[in-house]
């Protein structure tokens, strides 16, 4: 488990909300959320998926409950996987009975869109009794149509909307609360979470809603995202992409990384030039797909040319400087060995495992 480091961004602290063994809020690390992108029903193909995201770093993973079939398959589910399990409903309040009795973690449902009163109290009192909490997830794309007519996709009306479903929980007494205000604009989404922040005290899921293909989207994100949380405003959140999910839980290690709000892993590599004496793109790619079996802090260089790369591999914890078609390792900052350009990559792993002790 990666650990939080000492952060230059001091966090608002808002309640706790327990899901599962993990807690969300009170000044806790900011957690890394993910959702399964297979039929929920497939119950061998969603185990298999969480297993991945787990191994990549994911500490909650959604769901898709569309139909019965996807209901009644949480409790296998629950009982193959060893991350929280969040129930992601939308409109129909037998599915979120369901769901809780099929011993979830965590629903996502909006509690103004799955009745009356009566279905509203059923769902929150069985929540309430089993200590589920609920996530209220505000969308810009599926905000109430008297808002939309009124003010449109803007961050008040995101604000507004969460404020009248979190009416409803507070009304019966139910404040194991997180909320999210996703919009696919980033100006927007930024703009929602301030408000929020000042408006509510529960824990905020951060994300930029439909932010696109994997390159597009990480930068959305880490825009959204991180300018958020550098206003040390979130408690956890979900990088959504147009991908497979292990690249959503990549990108969120990078932006809490990149913020010192994580110490993982850290891949240091040169952008490439005329000077480079080996192909350090490709190595740099080598290094970043096998960093997951390592446990942080620990930061690796990847570098082209002898220019800068001597000075970046004494600051880091090992590294590759490039020369003709071969390649030195270091090690804290001391060189320890010249192999060829093809061993490179599996000599800074057998020079890892033998100093450190692997995930």
């Amino acid at each position: 488990m990666l650990m939080e480091s000492k952060t230059l961004y001091p966090r608002k602290k808002t309640r706790s909300v327990k899901v599962g063994p993990c807690v969300l809020g009170g000044g806790q690390p900011v957690r890394i959320q993910s959702m399964t992108k297979v039929h929920t029903r497939d119950v061998a193909a969603v185990i298999d998926q969480v297993a991945r995201l787990e191994a990549a770093g994911c500490e909650i993973v959604r769901v898709a409950c569309a139909t019965e079939e996807d209901v009644k398959a949480l409790g296998r589910i629950r009982a193959g996987i060893r991350i929280p399990l969040v129930a992601d409903i939308h409109f129909n309040y037998r599915f979120a009975l369901e769901a809780i009795d099929q011993g979830v973690d965590k629903l996502r449902i909006n509690p103004g869109n799955i009745g009356d009163e009566a279905r509203v109290a059923e769902v929150v009192e069985k929540a309430k009794s089993r200590r589920i909490p609920i996530r209220i997830g505000v969308n810009s794309g599926s905000l109430e149509k008297d808002l939309m007519q009124k003010f449109g996709p803007t961050p008040g009306a995101l604000v507004e909307s969460a404020r009248r479903h979190v009416a409803i929980l507070e009304k019966h007494d139910f404040r194991d609360i997180v909320i999210s205000l996703k919009a696919t604009d980033v100006p927007t989404m930024i703009a929602a979470y301030r408000l929020a922040s000042q408006r509510f005290e529960y824990p905020l899921h951060l994300g930029v809603t439909e932010a696109g293909t994997l390159i597009r989207g990480s930068v959305y994100n880490a825009i959204g995202v991180g300018t958020l949380l550098q206003d040390g405003i979130g408690d956890t959140i979900r990088v959504s992409l147009t991908a497979d999910p292990v690249e959503e839980v990549k990108v969120a290690k990078m932006i809490l990384e990149s913020l010192r709000l994580r110490e993982g892993v850290r891949v240091i590599s040169c952008p490439t030039c005329g000077r480079s004496g080996i192909d350090a793109a490709k190595l740099a790619r080598e290094v970043e797909d096998r960093v997951a079996e390592l446990e942080g802090p620990l930061t690796i260089a990847v570098m082209g040319c002898v220019v800068n790369g001597p000075g970046e591999a004494q600051g880091a914890d090992f590294a590759i400087t490039g020369g003709k078609g071969q390649g030195m390792i270091y090690a804290a900052g001391e060189q320890v060995r010249v192999v060829s350009e093809e061993e490179l990559v599996d000599a800074l792993f057998r020079e890892i495992r033998k100093r450190r002790s692997p995930r």
